[in-house]
C-alpha cells in the first residue's frame, strides 16, 4: 500500500507542473507566476478549459476595483488614474497585482477578495500609479512579492504583505541611492521589477528638477540581491570611459544627455543565467544633434549574465533614433527549428513592425539583417545614421513608410482628400526623418511618418505558441507628426507640442489617412520565418458616415491590444481610450477568441470597458479564469475575471 501511495504521489507531482517554453524552470499547471506567464514572455498557458465550443459563454466571475475599497474608504480625497496597466500573478494559491496606485495586493483566485494589501505611509499615496506588475520569488526562507513604486523597491512577505525581514530597511531601499545629487526623483514608465534565480533586476529613470529631458541622467538597469537588497550590479546604458560602445558617442556626446532606460518589460532565461532588456532612445528622442553618433545602447537589445550583469551581447535596432522607435515589448524567449537545426532563440518586436529573431545565447541573427541606407537629415546641426537595419525575415507585420498608395481610397472622393492633406507634409519612406515645421502658408507642416511612435507594436507585445512555433503581433497602424522647432539651450529643436491622438484627423473628415487595417493580428511561423495570417482586429471606423453605405468588413481598432495564447485559442484585448497617446477611435470594450491556425473570430466577449492591461489566464480549483484591467475615461480601473458558468 505504502508503495502504491508513493507512485500515486509521484504521479500526481508529475501532472502539477509543465515545463513552460526553452526548458525554463517548471512552472505549476494552472498558476502565472511572471507578467508574460513564463520568464520569457510566451504568454502562453497550457490550459484547455476555455475552447472554441464554449468560449463564447464566457460571463464575468468577480470583480476587483483598483484599489482595495478600504484605501478609498480612508482617503477620500485620492485620485485613482485611470491608466490601470497592471497584470496579476498567480503563484501559490493565490493572485498578486499592483493596483492603481502602484501598492501591491494579494487575492483570492475565485472570488477577487483582498487577502492583503501593501501599507504605505498615507503621505505617499498619490501620484506614484501603478506598475504593470509585481514579481514572485520563493526560496528556502519563504516566499517573497516585489513591488517598485516611487522611489523605493519593496520586498513583501507573499503570505501576509509585511515588510520581508532583511531586506534593505525595513523591507525597502531606496532607487535613487547612489544616482547623485543632481537627481531629484525616480520615475518610470511602470515596468515591474524581474526576479532571475537570486537578483531582481530594475530599470527606470532617475530625474532632475528641470522637469524635462535637458540633463536627464541615463536609466541605468541595476540588479539587486532578493534576499538583502544589496546592489549586486549596475549596467550603463549609455557608456562610460572603459565601457564598450562608449566610440559610438561622437564628440564625448556620452556625458551631453542619458535617457535609454529599460521602460519596457524585461525577459529571461533562468536555465542560462541570462536576462534581456529592451532599452529605448537617447534623450531628446526627435532631435539628436547634441548627440551625433549611433548611440550605443540606445534602441538595442542586450543580453546580461544576470548573477554580474557582464553583457554577453546586444544588438541595436535603431542607429541614432530620431522618431522615438525605442524598443516596447518584453523580448520573447522561443525553441524555434530553422533549417533543420533547433535554436534557442530571442524575438523582439518593434515599433517599426520588425520582427528581430536572434540566438540568445550568441546573439547571432537567425536570418540575415541588412544595413539599408536612408534619408538624411535636413535639419540644421542633426547627424543622421546613413543606414538602419532590416531582417530579411519575418517580413514586416505592418504598414512602414507613407506613399500615395497607402492613402485612403474607399471613394475617390476621400482620396482626392488624403492627397490634399498628405501634401501638407514629408511623407516617405520609413526612418525619412522629422523636418522643421514650417511658418509660411506654403510651407510644410513637419514629416508624416510611418509607424508612428505608438507603433507598430507596443508594450502589448507578441505571445508564442511553443506547440506550432508561431508568433502572434498585435499592431497598430497610424502615422504621428514628426514636426520641430527651435528650441532653448543646447537642445537646438525640439519636437513640437501638437498630439495626433487627441486632434481629428490627420485624414479626411476625420477618417485615417492610410488603408486599413488600423489595428491587426500577424501569425509568424518562426520555424520558416513566414506569416500564417494576418485579421483585422476590431470594426474600426467602419459605421462612419463616409463608409456605412460600403458594408466594409472589419477595419481594425487602432488601440494597444495585448494577446494571451493558451493550448485552444488565441485572445486578444482591443486597448482603451484610457491609456496613452491612442489613436482617435482607438480602443474599445471587447476581447476577442480567435482560431490560432486561420484567425477568424471565434467568439467576441464584452467587457465592462476597455482593456488598460495585458490579460493573463489560471487554473484554480478546477476552474479556468482569465483576467484583464479595464477602464476607460468615464469607467473606473478594475479587474476583471472571466470564466465558463458553473
Amino acid at each position: 500500500m505504502r508503495v502504491l501511495l508513493l507512485l500515486a504521489t509521484i504521479v500526481a507531482g508529475l501532472v502539477a507542473t509543465v515545463a513552460t517554453p526553452g526548458a525554463q524552470p517548471a512552472i505549476a499547471v494552472g498558476d502565472w507566476p511572471n507578467h508574460g506567464g513564463d520568464p520569457g514572455s510566451t504568454k502562453y498557458a497550457p490550459l484547455d478549459q476555455i475552447t472554441a465550443a464554449n468560449v463564447g459563454g464566457l460571463a464575468i466571475a468577480w470583480r476587483r476595483p483598483g484599489v482595495d475599497p478600504a484605501v478609498t474608504a480612508a482617503h477620500r480625497d485620492l485620485v485613482v488614474p485611470t491608466n490601470y496597466r497592471s497584470t496579476p500573478l498567480k503563484a501559490d494559491g493565490l493572485l498578486f497585482a499592483t493596483n492603481a496606485i502602484g501598492l501591491a495586493e494579494a487575492f483570492d483566485p475565485a472570488t477577487g477578495r483582498t487577502v492583503w494589501a501593501q501599507a504605505v505611509e498615507a503621505d505617499d499615496l498619490g501620484g506614484a500609479g501603478g506598475a504593470r506588475n509585481v514579481a514572485y520569488w520563493t526560496g528556502a526562507s519563504g516566499a517573497r512579492v516585489f513591488n517598485a513604486r516611487g522611489r523605493h523597491l519593496y520586498a513583501l512577505d507573499a503570505r501576509t504583505g509585511r515588510p520581508a525581514d532583511g531586506f534593505g530597511v525595513a523591507g525597502r531601499i531606496d532607487l535613487m541611492a547612489g544616482l547623485g545629487d543632481k537627481v531629484t526623483s525616480f520615475r518610470w514608465s511602470a515596468p515591474g521589477p524581474l526576479v532571475v534565480r537570486d537578483v531582481v533586476v530594475i530599470g527606470g529613470q532617475g530625474w532632475t528638477d528641470s522637469g524635462t529631458q535637458v540633463d536627464i541622467p541615463p536609466g541605468d538597469v541595476r540588479a539587486f540581491d532578493v534576499r538583502t537588497g544589496a546592489l549586486r550590479w549596475t549596467f550603463h546604458v549609455v557608456p562610460r570611459p572603459g565601457d564598450p560602445g562608449i566610440e559610438s558617442w561622437e564628440n564625448r556626446s556620452w556625458r551631453e544627455t542619458g535617457n535609454a532606460k529599460a521602460w519596457s518589460l524585461m525577459s529571461a532565461d533562468e536555465e542560462l543565467g541570462l536576462v534581456y532588456l529592451p532599452l529605448s532612445s537617447a534623450a531628446n528622442e526627435w532631435y539628436g544633434g547634441q548627440r551625433p553618433g549611433a548611440n550605443l545602447f540606445s534602441d538595442s537589445l542586450v543580453c546580461l549574465d544576470a548573477a554580474t550583469g557582464a553583457m554577453k551581447w546586444h544588438y541595436q535596432t535603431v542607429h541614432h533614433d530620431l522618431w522615438d522607435y525605442d524598443n516596447p515589448t518584453a523580448p520573447v524567449l522561443a525553441d524555434i527549428t530553422v533549417g533543420g537545426r533547433r535554436i534557442k532563440a530571442v524575438v523582439q518586436v518593434t515599433k517599426q513592425a520588425f520582427t528581430f529573431v536572434f540566438d540568445r545565447v550568441t546573439g547571432a541573427p537567425v536570418w540575415p539583417i541588412e544595413e539599408r541606407p536612408v534619408p538624411k537629415s535636413a535639419v540644421p546641426g542633426e547627424w543622421t545614421s546613413p543606414t538602419q537595419p532590416f531582417p530579411t525575415k519575418p517580413a514586416p507585420f505592418d504598414r512602414q513608410g507613407l506613399t500615395d498608395d497607402d492613402l485612403i481610397d474607399f471613394t475617390p472622393e476621400l482620396k482626392d482628400e488624403a492627397r490634399a492633406i498628405a501634401k501638407q507634409w514629408t511623407i516617405g519612406p520609413m526612418f525619412t526623418p522629422p523636418t522643421l515645421e514650417g511658418t509660411g502658408p506654403a510651407d510644410k507642416k513637419g514629416t508624416l511618418y510611418l509607424p508612428g511612435w505608438v507603433g507598430g507594436a507596443n508594450w502589448g507585445g507578441a505571445a508564442f505558441d511553443p506547440e506550432t512555433s508561431t508568433l502572434y503581433v498585435p499592431s497598430v497602424t497610424f502615422p504621428w507628426l514628426g514636426a520641430l522647432i527651435k528650441g532653448p539651450g543646447r537642445f537646438t529643436y525640439t519636437q513640437t507640442r501638437k498630439r495626433l491622438d487627441r486632434e481629428p484627423g490627420p485624414g479626411p473628415r476625420g477618417l485615417p489617412i492610410t488603408k486599413p487595417p488600423y489595428g491587426r493580428i500577424t501569425a509568424i511561423d518562426l520555424n520558416s520565418g513566414d506569416h500564417r495570417w494576418m485579421a483585422p482586429n476590431g470594426d474600426g471606423p467602419r459605421d462612419h458616415p463616409a463608409l456605412k453605405a460600403l458594408n466594409l468588413p472589419p477595419l481594425g481598432q487602432p488601440g494597444r491590444a495585448a494577446p494571451l495564447v493558451t493550448k485552444t485559442l488565441l485572445f486578444v484585448t482591443e486597448g482603451s481610450a484610457a491609456g496613452l497617446s491612442i489613436p482617435p477611435g482607438g480602443g474599445g470594450p471587447r476581447m476577442r477568441a480567435f482560431d490560432k491556425r486561420t484567425g477568424a473570430v471565434v467568439a467576441e466577449i464584452p467587457l465592462p470597458a476597455g482593456a488598460t492591461g495585458a490579460p493573463m489566464t489560471y487554473l484554480h480549483e478546477g476552474r479556468q479564469y482569465i483576467v484583464v484591467a479595464v477602464a476607460d475615461e468615464s469607467h473606473p480601473p478594475e479587474l476583471v475575471a472571466l470564466a465558463t458558468p458553473r
